[in-house]
């Protein structure tokens, strides 16, 4: 298994002042609100928090943003948090289809709950550190691309 790649959160290295990010940062902030709201819905509604987070429209938009603006931020330390939340997001979609296809077997129920549950906690997780670690400036701990 690989490292993973660490980008310092200073990016005068890579020729660009701390405070051209600023923009970019706060797009990063909306992203993480916007998932967090999808979240959120998922624990106060009938949704599951995962089906809120991978069908929610907040969480889709938070995506399409994402995808929309995530050149402005390569080589600096905040393309961990846009890579983060894409994989956040993807790995959330992919463990829904195996809960989905575990569900299909009255055996499966169980598991599929199971992993529903878990896989809810674990988006949750992904969007407390990542917004926890923006606020502090710091970079993710994501695997080189």
């Amino acid at each position: 298994m690989t490292e993973p790649e660490v980008i310092p959160a200073h990016d005068e290295a890579n020729g660009q002042p701390e405070g051209d990010l600023e923009g970019p940062r706060a797009w990063c902030h909306v992203m993480y609100g916007l998932h967090a709201l999808s979240a959120a819905s998922g624990i106060v509604s009938s949704a599951t928090i995962i089906g809120a987070f991978v069908f929610g429209w907040p969480s889709i938009i938070a995506v399409i943003i994402n995808y929309a603006t995530r050149d402005r931020v390569r080589g600096t330390w905040l393309a961990t948090h846009w890579r983060w939340q894409l994989r956040s997001f993807w790995f959330a979609a992919l463990w829904l289809v195996v809960a989905g296809l575990l569900a299909i077997t009255f055996i499966g129920i169980p598991a599929a709950f199971m992993v529903i549950v878990g896989t809810g906690l674990w988006v949750l997780y992904r969007v407390i550190r990542g917004w926890m670690a923006l606020l502090d400036r710091r970079a993710m701990p994501v695997p080189a691309a």
